[in-house]
């Protein structure tokens, strides 16, 4: 069946590269027609359309082989350039919109680096990041470079290359390692920290070219250069903490997808653009942007909207580097290419290996790391660009040491899966070597006697949690009782407020969009004991369960439902349990995740921990009612308990000052307050909102 699909999908692709091709064809009969007659002629579509569609159903068939053969879809899009390039079937024919898009795919692709990297996580593998990235992008560059001036080439050019080779790409090793599940263990977390380094190396090497070229200035144009990325940083640390993080609070309280989205968009393309201005890359002013967003609490938010951009446009990206790729050229130089490949691939291998190593990690380690970053990274292409344009090329071999490059590239980028599962039999071999034994035991009683780093952690806890995605009345209510009732939980939620009061408890909290399956599957959702979708608009709700179900096929999944209909719907989508409001939603909620049933009494005991309201000499003074009831009284909840079991929500909430019943306001549609006013003769009712302490008597009606 799937080829079938394949097939299909092909054609519709070559039928859009004839259309391409019968469009130009048109255009310029049209067009001498036209000149014929003195008469405009019609075109039919503008050229760029065409080839944007195409472009996008290129990727989406890379995309599709790649998940079908098992691959790495990054791979499949450098394949689907080579294919669709000049080159070979010569189906995309406007280099000039395929690297207009890839380059908005690098500002995207360093945003998304950039808000993964916030300061914080810097901290926390600082040694992994500084030292071992330090050690193997110093020492590959001072070695290529080494080599290349031992056979005559110019030191400028050594210098550029050595760059070149540095890199690895942070995309392919990170999907390579989450496809393992190896992420969060030691292998993950060293090549992290070294990928890490060579992204932020990116900078100064983005710096360094133009001086290598010749058009730095020498060293007062290396001093200026550096005055000037040290000044954009200093601005950048600055806006970290006084000028974004309010403005995305601002946003964020819009609840606006849409509005969120321009802002982060902008915030992106503005920083960008801010340090072009200045002499500096776009790249840098994205990835500077990313550090931005990641210092406020809606980084993640950001990260879930931008990402489906980032992908988009990071396939374009990709493809414009297979474009690249001269079929003829690889043919006609494959000695050459495979020679550099196995040149680059041992020599990056080797070089890190002896790094990690370098940090006393054991062997086991340092082998698999040196065998997956042992290609060349996406921003190679970058720097790759940046140097042709200013003079300078691999090798120093001009416009065919540029072809062997990429060439190389491609092919290193498509084998790095096999080659790291090399690291298994490699490490099976190497432990029959004489001594190997001693010395890996050596080297384990000397990891475990020395101080460990710190783990990377996810945004969010999940892993035998109960999760709540929203966080609105019922959710606050049944998160409070499974407090109490000592069962860990976790809260996504998009409301600041809500937000801002579980940090206030300590109660774990990630602001984001939890309709997002890729945010869902970097927290680890199948790992949560349940998961409770507590959003107020269906729409959200319907679409959260259908995520969420793909995401983690198995996990227990609660919700609920104002309607038979909607109940049917949301069962059909995945939903285990779907509760509904004719009953207590709250105690439902605890009955399915508790071993015992909790009682609506029970909840309010549970809810009964709030500090207890008093009224001022002055409130009591205004009638004898006042002065009966002056407290101090605690509130039995911090919802109103009425409105939930119906399934309803609430304006404001007033504290009963002669009892502690909560209830909801006469802007509310129930009136809870002031029928239990009126049914228990309690006159005397005090605000429950917060910073609000004004009390009022339903016997005198004054409000003080």
């Amino acid at each position: 069946m799937w080829r079938v699909c394949c097939g299909v999908m092909w054609v519709m692709v070559a039928c859009a590269g004839l259309a391409v091709g019968g469009a130009e064809w048109g255009g310029w009969a049209g067009a001498e027609a036209a000149h014929a007659t003195g008469e405009a002629a019609h075109t039919g579509p503008p050229a760029f359309l065409l080839q944007l569609t195409l472009l996008l159903g290129v990727s989406a068939l890379a995309a599709y082989l790649s998940f079908r053969l098992g691959l790495i879809p990054i791979i499949g899009f450098l394949l689907a350039g080579v294919l669709a390039g000049p080159g070979a079937l010569g189906l995309i024919r406007d280099p000039a919109l395929i690297s207009s898009a890839s380059e908005v795919g690098v500002m995207l692709l360093l945003f998304t680096i950039g808000i993964e990297f916030s300061l914080e996580r810097l901290q926390r593998i600082a040694r992994l990041i500084f030292l071992g990235g330090g050690l193997q992008v110093a020492l590959t560059v001072a070695a290529v470079a080494g080599a290349l001036v031992a056979f005559g080439v110019g030191w400028q050019s050594a210098v550029f290359t050595g760059c070149l080779i540095a890199l690895s790409s942070t995309a392919i090793v990170m999907r390579v390692l989450a496809e393992r599940g190896q992420t969060g263990a030691r292998t993950g977390q060293v090549a992290l920290g070294i990928l890490i380094f060579q992204d932020l190396a990116v900078v100064l090497m983005v710096l360094l070219i133009p001086m290598l070229a010749g058009q730095g200035g020498g060293v007062s144009g290396v001093a200026l250069a550096l005055a000037k990325a040290a000044g954009i940083i200093v601005f950048v640390l600055v806006a970290a903490r006084r000028l974004v993080p309010p403005i995305m609070e601002v946003v964020a309280r819009t609840c606006s997808n849409e509005i969120f989205l321009l802002t982060v968009v902008a915030l992106c393309f503005g920083t960008a653009s801010l340090t072009a201005a200045a002499g500096v890359s776009l790249a840098l002013g994205a990835f500077l942007a990313g550090l931005l967003v990641s210092e406020s609490r809606y980084g993640m938010q950001a990260l879930g909207e931008i990402l489906p951009l980032q992908i988009l446009f990071s396939a374009a990206f990709f493809l414009s580097v297979g474009l690249q790729l001269d079929l003829g050229f690889l043919i006609r130089n494959l000695p050459t290419v495979l020679g550099v490949v196995l040149l680059m691939a041992l020599l990056k291998a080797l070089v890190t290996g002896v790094s990690v190593r370098l940090l006393g990690e054991r062997a086991a380690i340092a082998l698999p790391v040196a065998l997956l970053t042992a290609q060349v990274g996406e921003f190679s292409f970058v720097l790759a660009g940046s140097g042709q344009n200013l003079g300078l090329s691999f090798a120093g071999l001009g416009e065919r040491g540029t072809q062997i490059f990429i060439a190389a590239t491609v092919l290193l980028m498509g084998l790095t899966p096999a080659v790291a599962a090399l690291a298994g039999p490699l490490a099976t071999a190497s432990t029959r070597l004489p001594g190997a034994r001693r010395r890996e035991a050596a080297a384990l009683q000397a990891a475990a006697a020395a101080p460990s780093e710190p783990e990377a952690h996810t945004a969010l806890p999940v892993a035998g949690r109960v999760v709540f995605a929203g966080y609105g009345p019922h959710a606050r209510l049944a998160a409070r009782a499974l407090s109490r009732a000592g069962l860990p939980y976790s809260v996504i939620t998009r409301s600041p407020d809500g937000a801002s009061e579980l940090t206030g408890r300590g109660a774990p909290v990630l602001i984001a969009d939890y309709t997002r399956a890729g945010l869902l599957r970097e927290l680890n959702l199948a790992s949560a004991r349940a998961l409770v979708i507590a959003d107020d608009d269906p729409e959200m709700t319907e679409r959260a369960v259908s995520v969420a179900r793909t995401v983690a096929p198995d996990l227990d999944i609660l919700t609920h439902a104002d309607s038979p209909a909607a109940l049917m719907q949301l069962q059909a989508l995945g939903a285990k349990h779907v509760l509904t409001p004719r009953r207590e939603i709250a105690a439902g909620l605890l009955d399915l995740l508790t071993p015992e049933h909790i009682t609506r009494a029970d909840i309010a005991r549970h809810l009964a921990d709030r500090p207890a309201v008093s009224l001022t000499a002055e409130q009591q003074a205004q009638c004898g009612h006042a002065h009966a009831n002056a407290g101090p009284t605690t509130p039995e909840a911090d919802a109103c308990l009425e409105c939930l079991a119906s399934g309803d929500t609430w304006v404001h909430l007033r504290t009963c000052m002669t009892c502690g019943h909560v209830g909801c306001c006469d802007s509310s549609k129930n009136k809870h307050a002031t029928r239990h006013a009126h049914t228990q003769a309690h006159p005397i009712i005090r605000s429950a909102e917060p910073g609000e302490t004004w009390a009022y008597c339903y016997e005198h009606g004054w409000t003080k």
